[in-house]
């Protein structure tokens, strides 16, 4: 239930809505109950089993004026029957039972609209910060955790918990009245029935209990399962052409099958589970009803009758009224159970410690001086070593090339100046102050990243090359555009800047995105730039076009690019070779080439003279 306590605590901003809650479901309690209650000196008044009262009680605001109230009732019905006879008395029981049951309803509503605001308000702060912290995690968690767990966290799980325990906090609070107020009554009519009660209710209670145990963890288990699900459908629609083209649509058919399957039998023995417990509690209430029938009768009909007819038929009308919301508290622990297994995998992501953390005294960085540098760094992932001892110079407004074979570890050192990453050993400097220093917003504002998988969102052309920016009018995008050699083709667009590109943009070719990642950059005019393989996935067109746009948005400012085609980054001022997470070689291109070391091996593999 610890998890149930955390999911509440959400709810606390909100109190006061459970207060209003707690107060109309008071009243409509009352109602509910004053509802069935008149019934017991009517029917005693009926058959002759009470006197009716002959002097009008005296009823005020002491507590023994307020005790007095069932007995003015009392005396206005009597009187009113005298004076309509009993067709008429039976004429004011059903007015005031409308009544009661109208204002009951009444309140009723209310108390609804209260936990409502209460319950929507609480799940929409935990998506919240379930989202915050999926942005505030490190590139590190992203790339070792499957997207679809992640996607499943923010979606099935919050809405399982939305649905198994949210849906059920008003049971906290609106149960416990009804069972106390039931209870006290039941007490003041007969307290030995109500003992015996209390004796034989545990018992149930106790053996639906058992049966819920397993709940929580095969809750667990189809969460998990069904996540994986979702990474199966999320993996299929971002591959789907090669899944296509290789022909392996059964393949991924039966993969789904399989997984669909489990979730389906994990699920079944969840549900069997939960939908025994309410005819099971139903049918051991009644076997405590029928007991109490039995014992309350013969306490009527017996020697020494200590009951009346309609003592008793209140009595029992009351403690079915007990068995309502009892039941109700079943089924919720067992819902609860279930949720608690989906709050669990939230709660567990976000107890995720963020490696990369903001100083609380961090610099604010107003600007790039003088240069970056790469000093003694070293990097291990998963206490498997990438980087060993780089030491690296970037003035400002000179470009350094990173090459090498693929998981050298150049994509590596190109994210740990963003802080992506943190080092493990060494320091990342800017203007000779570490990155760990300096406030994340501000270090990352004077970068502009361009990647090998042009990132864009289903949006418009412009708010794509705007992202990030405010306020920015569309004469900026416009000259980002043609500094990307992107307005050619948006101006040909449908919409132009207001056209929509689709998911990931794959309504556009590989070139076009690409610009527009460039246009991206170029408007966010950082100081610092990292290409990251650029334009390794282009036709020999796009690159062309894509590399005059890295020209002109290269031009002043520092550089570090990532590259395999060498023949795109022969213009660099200093070309480092990176192997096994070292530096084996550094110089211009006609330096390196000339040396006939590793970067002229690099070169007569493609070919490149």
């Amino acid at each position: 239930m610890k998890n149930f306590f955390k999911v509440l605590r959400y709810a606390r901003p909100y109190r006061r809505y459970a207060v209003l809650n707690v107060g109309f479901n008071l009243v409509s309690t009352l109602f509910h109950l004053a509802s069935l209650l008149v019934f017991i000196p009517f029917l005693n008044l009926l058959f002759g089993q009470a006197p009716p009262p002959t002097t009008r009680p005296v009823v005020d605001l002491s507590i023994e004026g307020i005790k007095r109230l069932p007995d003015l009732f009392n005396w206005r019905m009597a009187m009113y029957i005298q004076e309509h006879g009993q067709m008429g008395g039976l004429v004011f029981i059903c007015v005031v039972v409308a009544l009661c049951f109208l204002l009951k309803n009444l309140t009723r509503y209310f108390a609804l609209w209260a936990i409502g605001i209460l319950r929507n308000r609480a799940v929409r702060d935990l998506r919240n910060e379930v989202y915050d912290k999926i942005l505030d995690l490190p590139m590190r968690f992203h790339t070792g955790e499957r997207k679809g767990h992640t996607i499943a966290r923010i979606t099935q799980d919050v809405q399982e918990v939305e649905f198994s325990i949210m849906n059920y906090i008003e049971m906290v609070f609106r149960e416990p009245i009804t069972i106390g107020l039931s209870l006290a009554l039941m007490i003041g009519i007969s307290w030995r029935l109500t003992l015996i009660a209390l004796l034989l209710l545990p018992v149930s209670g106790l053996i639906i209990g058992r049966i819920g145990k397993s709940l929580r963890k095969e809750g667990l288990r189809a969460q998990q399962k069904s996540a994986d699900l979702l990474s199966t459908v999320e993996e299929t629609l971002t591959g789907m052409r090669v899944v296509k083209a290789f022909n392996g649509e059964e393949q991924m058919r039966r993969r789904f099958q399989r997984e669909n399957e489990m979730l389906n039998k994990l699920n079944v023995f969840t549900l069997r589970r939960r939908d025994m417990a309410s005819p099971l509690s139903e049918f051991l209430g009644a076997l405590v009803m029928v007991t109490l029938v039995y014992l309350g009768g013969s306490l009527v009909i017996g020697k020494d009758a200590s009951l009346t007819g309609g003592q008793f038929i209140g009595y029992i009308i009351l403690f079915s009224q007990l068995l309502a919301p009892a039941k109700s508290f079943t089924t919720g622990y067992y819902w609860i159970k279930k949720g608690g297994a989906s709050a669990e995998r939230i709660f567990e992501l976000l107890a995720v410690e963020n490696s990369v953390k903001e100083k609380p005294d961090a610099r604010p960085v107003k600007g790039f001086e003088h240069r970056v540098e790469f000093k003694g760094v070293r990097f291990a992932y998963d206490e498997k070593p990438v980087l060993k001892t780089i030491d690296l110079v970037l003035p400002k407004g000179r470009s350094v090339a990173l090459v090498g074979t693929s998981g050298g570890g150049k994509s590596t050192m190109a994210g740990l100046l963003p802080r992506f990453y943190d080092v493990t050993g060494g320091q990342v400097l800017i203007d000779g102050h570490d990155v760990r220093d300096l406030r994340i917003k501000d270090l990352r504002e004077l970068m502009g990243i361009v990647t090998q998988d042009s990132i864009l969102f289903n949006d418009t052309v412009a708010n794509n090359i705007a992202f990030g920016k405010q306020g920015v009018s569309s004469a900026e995008i416009e000259r980002a555009a043609r500094v990307a050699n992107a307005h050619g083709f948006i101006s040909q667009l449908e919409n132009g800047y207001q056209t929509g590109i689709g998911d990931m943009g794959n309504r556009l070719s590989g070139g076009q995105k690409q610009r527009l990642a460039i246009a991206r950059a170029v408007l966010k005019n950082p100081p610092i730039l990292i290409l990251d393989e650029a334009t390794s996935a282009l036709d020999t067109e796009s690159e062309r076009l894509v590399q005059e746009a890295l020209f002109k948005m290269m031009e002043g400012r520092t550089s570090l690019v990532i590259a395999h085609r060498l023949s795109t980054i022969q213009h660099c001022d200093e070309i480092c070779v990176v192997m096994d997470g070292a530096i084996v070689e550094r110089g211009t291109h006609a330096d390196l080439y000339a040396a006939n070391g590793a970067y002229r091996r690099l070169c007569d593999m493609q070919a490149f003279a």
